[in-house]
């Protein structure tokens, strides 16, 4: 007779249960050790840097964990191109990739950047973008994916308020180019080929002008 034969059945699975969420989760304790490779991009609050005609980098600070773990296994797989990450998440282990995602996402969100010189009519367009969308161009609002204040909903649709505005306008661009495909059901990809570079800017500087937090 088997061990667990004498244990209730509900106790055995709920065992099992705990166990693979043990082994599963990410320790930020240890994610910190291994983010100090990432500090030169993303910063050490984990702001990221918006270069005004230049490359952005993410602000991770905040983020859902399930969230940045999936784009490390989307770098690592291809499905998102970037020569720096790709190096990076080809080092990583399941483990590293979950512990890195646990430390980003226990930091408190911090403020996006650019977009501060965006005039009223680009912050106007952004807004009606972000929060109803444009049915002419068959453009759904983000907020329809990503929430009602694009704070993010679960570990599919990011927090994109208060990302940095050189950095949402590149994904978008990158959606357009076929160089990122790990959307689901290819929703982003569709949608950024009906948008124009205007609306991408404004869309872009509006959102990185938002409360990153519920709290702010």
């Amino acid at each position: 007779m088997s061990k667990w034969s004498r244990w209730p059945a509900w106790l055995v699975f709920g065992m099992v249960a705990v166990a693979a969420h043990a082994a599963d989760s990410g320790s930020a304790e240890r994610g910190k050790e291994i983010a100090v490779t990432c500090v030169a991009c993303h910063q050490a609050d984990g702001s990221g840097a918006n270069v005004p005609g230049g490359e952005s980098w993410p602000r991770m600070a905040g983020l859902n964990a399930d969230y940045l773990y999936k784009q490390l296994q989307s770098f690592k797989d291809g499905s998102r191109e970037s020569a720096t990450m790709q190096a990076f998440a080809g080092m990583l282990n399941e483990q590293q990739m979950r512990d890195i995602s646990a430390y980003y996402a226990e930091m408190p969100p911090t403020p996006g950047k650019g977009g501060e010189e965006a005039d009223d009519a680009t912050l106007a367009l952004g807004e009606k973008l972000a929060t109803r969308g444009d049915w002419e161009r068959y453009i759904p609002p983000c907020a329809g994916c990503h929430g009602p204040d694009n704070l993010g909903v679960g570990n599919s649709f990011p927090a994109i308020a208060g990302q940095n505005a050189g950095y949402i306008a590149d994904q978008i661009r990158a959606w357009q180019a076929q160089r990122r495909n790990n959307d689901p059901l290819n929703l982003m990809a569709a949608i950024a080929e009906r948008m124009d570079d205007r609306q991408i800017e404004a869309v872009s500087a509006w959102l990185a002008r938002q409360p990153s937090s519920a709290q702010q």
